[in-house]
């Protein structure tokens, strides 16, 4: 069974920078895609960012675009976002999501991590 679990969420102030890491462990093989969503009170959940190994696709979400970026180090089974110039938008519970390359659903996901950011 795969888990995932988050880590590197907090409170940050506008403008300021933070970086999530989520630590995959279960998959019997290296081909898989992870991903960060988000999801804010009252809102839908949110594709932000995701990656694949060998060289898959990658994904950054438009409201992110130029400030957040994803890398994955596949040595660790670990998908990390930086985020930068972050603004009170941001504040969500951010959600690391795993599925096997060859799926189009993410079908494991970490328990969240909160980040707020003030004004």
């Amino acid at each position: 069974q795969v888990a995932l679990v988050e880590s590197g969420g907090g409170s940050v102030q506008a403008g300021g920078s933070l970086t999530l890491s989520c630590i995959a462990s279960g998959f019997t093989h290296g081909s898989y895609c992870m991903a960060w969503f988000r999801q804010a009170p009252g809102k839908k959940r949110e594709g932000v960012a995701s990656r694949c190994t060998f060289g898959g696709s990658t994904y950054i979400g438009d409201s992110v675009k130029g400030r957040f970026t994803s890398s994955l180090d596949n040595a660790k089974n670990t998908l990390y976002l930086q985020m930068n110039s972050v603004k009170p938008d941001d504040t969500a519970t951010y959600y690391c999501a795993a599925r096997d390359n060859d799926r189009a659903d993410f079908p494991y996901w970490g328990q969240g991590t909160q980040v707020t950011v003030s004004s």
